[in-house]
Parts: structure tokens; C-alpha cells; sequence
């Protein structure tokens, strides 16, 4: 007898809780590393230290065995792993700026801690009160909105802030933060709201020209909306990297949308056009490219700012550091200067060398497939392009990030998520794990409906109908016009012809 079984999903609680062990290990030895290579001994609140991490570890691990019992067992030991390279990193940074005697010292290990635990209980809290992700879905238009302020906040006065030339902070009281960071996320939700219920237009609609369906006018006017937003970054912010995130996430959300390939070319080619426009018209996007173009020439590497001597140090780096590196400690990379946020990868780079460059990488890659694959398990529309969109920011981001200091692609300013010191970006990463988190429970819990359908009563109940159904039809006149059997359903079927008979009793 042939059944369907609905399968049950595996909660996944107890592996994430072994792969934790893993990952915090692999940070304490860091930090130890750092301690022993630059002071000669352990720190002495190393103990302190570690244990506080591993608390909050484990306290968000206890957050989603209650709270969401389903999600990805991968996505929290992976960005915890992560986490705690950058703070190894950025510790190690520390102690030798203290020992030069060097802005900005040692405050920047303390203060990333005290952001990790912010960052971590961000997305222990998003998992915690929001239960369903679908109902992000209500705030839409008020998530675009939102985002757009954020993306003004720093031209307002008082609080608006431009440092190293580019004017993307807001400064309230003692804080500083990047409310872009806080932006993507809200886009991301509004592109995903707006695209869910507008999909079906973009795809059929249009005319085709040369084998390719092209949107209608209509259509194209958000397209348009994104582009002129972030031709807006780029001039007036000065910020190449969250111009190329926010055009480049709406246009691979409304490919992921329509599975329309008319949607990429006509967003390349708008980016090109705006780069284009953007490189004649504007001197600092001139600057970017000859620092790309030409980074050993005298006259870049010598400018004060904005010149190519922090690009060529870290290139230094990153040769210096070869196949296996320096080793924790044992290298310079105090010499580039931001080392500890712009240019924490070439740092990492120089002391882990190429492989540990790689493993961290593909570190950053577990992660985007976890994402990836939320977003194909999902059953709803929004939750499909929620998933995919935070999965591609992560994925986009490292590669801006990455492609700059390796000279592949322009300096664009952005850090490296869960590496690179920074609250606003930390602090908002780790938010993005917790909405995958929530949406992967979504995506592998079980149905509902956990019966077994037998599928041979199924068939016997659907012969037992047709037979019903030919007996009424050859009957006599008058019983016809009374009420047919065949008019309404018979008993036990609904009326998509399946029984309600033969489900078993779970």
C-alpha cells in the first residue's frame, strides 16, 4: 500500500551546539596566539574574556532551541567563528598601537567586544519577537521609506558628520554610526515586499525584442528610482560602496523576482552609464579610478589623502605574507594605515598568508549558501526574496570589499562583515543572521498537516465516485430532477475531488 509521508525535519539544535565548539575554539586560540606573539603571556582576563563570549554563544543558541527550533544549524557557528577572528585581529592591531604609542590604541579591542554583545543580542531579540517573518511584509512602504531617510540623515545638520571625505555618518551624543548600514536592511525588505506582489507584471509583461522580453515603461520606473538614488550616494555622499550595493541589490532581486536575464542587462547598462557620467563630472570618482589604474605611480602614492600609499601597503602585505603568512603576531600590518577596518583582510592576509585567506573566505561562502538555501526552502514569495536579498548583501558586500584591496575593482570604502571594526556594520550583520535565522525555521519546519494519506483509499473512494456518478447519470427523468449526485460533492470528498476519508488519523 503506497503512503505519503510528510517526514519529519531535523531540529538541527544539537549539531549547531557541536559546530560551536569548533568555532570557539578556533578564537580563543586566535586571541591566545596574538597574547603569547606580542606581549610573551596570556592576557590575564583571557578567562574572563573567553567565558563571556562563550556565554553569549550559547545564550543565542538556547534563543533559537526555544524559539526556533527549526533553523539552520549552520548559519550562527559560521558568523560566531568569524566574529571571533575579527576580534582576534583587531585585538592584535590594539596591542600594537598601544605599544607605538598610536591612535587609536587599545580602546578599539574593548569597544568591539562591547559591539559584538550589542550585535549579538540584536539578532537573539529580532529571533526572539519576531515569529513569523511575513509580517515584515505589513511595513513595506514604510521600510522604503525608512531606508531613504536613513540614507539622508547625514546631510541633516547638527547630527551629520563627513569624515575622511565622505559625509556617511550621524553623530548623536558619544555615538557615532553609518545609518546606510541600517538602510540596506530596510531596502531589502521594501524591494522584497514591493517585488512579491509585482512579480507577475514585470515577467509577462512587455515587449520582445530580439529574443529578449523587455519591462514596460511602467515597470521600469523603480529601476529608475534605484538608479537615480544611487547615482545620488555616489555624488553627493561620496560613498562608491553603497551607491554599487543598493543599485546592485534591486536589480538581482528583480532578476530573482522575474527570472527575467532583460533586468540585468538593463541594469549594467545603467551602471555603466552612471559611472560613466559620474567619472566625467566628478573629481573624487577620477581620483578612485587613477588610484585603481595606477597605484605605484610617485604622485598618487605621496597624496596626504586619498592617494594609493594604503592600497600599495597592503599589497605589500599580502605578498609579504605568502603562502602560510607570518603567523599571529609576527607581522607588520600596523603599517597599513585602517588596518583594523578597511584593510582588516590584507591584515588577516599578511599574518594567516593565502590559506588562511581562502578558509576564511569559504567561511564567508558556507554562509551565503546557508542563506541561498533558506531562500529556496521557503514556501512563501516574500520570505524567497527576503532570504536571497540578505544573502546576496553579505555575498556583494564581501566582494566590494575583498575586490578593492586586492586591487580587482576601485576602493569603495565598505568593511568587511564581522571582521572589520565598525558598530553601525557589526551591529546590523548580525541582525541580517538573525532574519535568516528566523526565515530558515520557517522554510524547514514541517507542515502542518502531519497525517498520513493513503493514497490506494484515495483511489477507491475516487472509483466508488465515477461509479456514482455514471449510475446517476443513466437514471430515469424523474430522478433527475431532484438534487444530482453528481452536482455537489459526494460525502467524504472535498471539492478538489480528494478524500477526507482516507486520511489516516495522525
Amino acid at each position: 500500500m503506497a503512503t505519503i509521508l510528510p517526514g519529519g525535519a531535523r531540529l538541527g539544535r544539537g549539531t549547531e551546539l557541536l559546530a560551536l565548539l569548533p568555532a570557539l575554539a578556533l578564537s580563543f586560540f586566535a586571541y591566545a596566539q596574538v597574547a603569547l606573539a606580542v606581549e610573551g603571556q596570556l592576557p590575564a582576563q583571557m578567562g574572563l574574556q573567553c567565558g563571556g563570549f562563550t556565554l553569549l554563544a550559547v545564550a543565542f543558541h538556547l534563543v533559537l532551541r526555544w524559539r526556533a527550533p527549526y533553523a539552520d544549524p549552520v548559519i550562527l557557528p559560521v558568523t560566531v567563528a568569524l566574529n571571533g577572528i575579527g576580534l582576534a585581529m583587531i585585538y592584535r592591531l590594539a596591542l600594537r598601537y598601544e605599544q607605538l604609542g598610536r591612535d587609536p590604541g587599545s580602546i578599539i579591542a574593548s569597544k568591539q567586544m562591547i559591539w559584538t554583545v550589542l550585535g549579538v543580542s540584536a539578532a537573539a531579540l529580532t529571533v526572539f519577537f519576531l515569529r513569523d517573518h511575513r509580517l515584515l511584509r505589513r511595513v513595506t512602504f514604510l521600510s522604503g521609506l525608512l531606508g531613504l531617510i536613513g540614507l539622508i540623515a547625514p546631510f541633516l545638520p547638527l547630527i551629520g558628520r563627513s569624515i575622511n571625505g565622505a559625509r556617511i555618518w550621524v553623530r548623536i551624543g558619544p555615538l557615532s554610526i553609518q545609518p546606510a548600514e541600517v538602510s540596506k536592511i530596510l531596502f531589502v525588505v521594501f524591494f522584497a515586499g514591493y517585488l512579491v506582489t509585482r512579480r507577475d507584471t514585470m515577467a509577462l509583461a512587455g515587449p520582445k525584442i530580439l529574443g529578449l522580453r523587455l519591462p514596460r515603461l511602467r515597470d521600469f520606473g523603480p529601476i529608475l528610482v534605484a538608479w537615480l538614488s544611487s547615482l545620488g550616494i555616489l555624488v553627493f555622499e561620496r560613498d562608491l560602496g553603497t551607491s554599487l550595493l543598493l543599485f546592485g541589490l534591486f536589480v538581482v532581486m528583480l532578476y530573482v523576482a522575474t527570472n527575467r536575464p532583460s533586468w540585468i542587462i538593463l541594469g549594467l547598462g545603467l551602471f555603466a552609464g552612471g559611472v560613466a557620467a559620474a567619472y566625467r563630472l566628478f573629481p573624487h570618482v577620477q581620483d578612485r579610478v587613477q588610484v585603481w589604474l595606477h597605484p605605484f605611480d610617485n604622485a598618487l602614492y605621496d597624496r596626504p589623502l586619498g592617494g594609493s600609499g594604503q592600497l600599495v601597503t597592503g599589497l605589500f602585505g599580502l605578498a609579504e605574507g605568502g603562502l602560510f603568512g607570518t603567523g599571529w603576531g609576527h607581522g607588520r600590518p600596523d603599517l597599513t594605515p585602517l588596518a583594523y577596518s578597511d584593510f582588516i583582510f590584507t591584515a588577516l592576509g599578511e599574518e594567516l598568508g593565502l590559506t588562511g585567506s581562502v578558509a576564511i573566505l569559504l567561511l564567508y561562502l558556507i554562509l551565503v549558501e546557508r542563506g541561498f538555501r533558506t531562500a529556496i526552502g521557503t514556501r512563501d514569495g516574500f520570505g524567497k526574496l527576503l532570504a536571497a536579498g540578505l544573502a546576496f548583501t553579505l555575498a556583494f558586500q564581501l566582494f566590494i570589499v575583498t575586490g578593492g584591496v586586492t586591487r580587482l575593482i576601485p576602493l569603495t570604502g565598505l568593511v568587511t562583515p564581522f571582521l572589520a571594526y565598525g558598530g553601525s556594520a557589526l551591529l546590523m550583520n548580525w541582525v541580517v543572521v538573525g532574519l535568516l535565522l528566523r526565515i530558515s525555521d520557517g522554510a524547514r519546519r514541517p507542515p502542518p498537516a502531519t497525517s498520513e494519506i493513503d493514497l490506494a483509499a484515495v483511489a477507491a473512494q475516487l472509483a466508488k465516485s465515477q461509479a456514482a456518478a455514471g449510475s446517476s447519470s443513466s437514471s430515469s427523468p424523474s430522478s433527475s430532477s431532484g438534487p444530482s449526485s453528481s452536482s455537489s460533492p459526494s460525502p467524504g470528498f472535498s471539492q478538489d475531488g480528494l478524500s477526507t476519508e482516507a486520511v489516516a488519523r495522525p
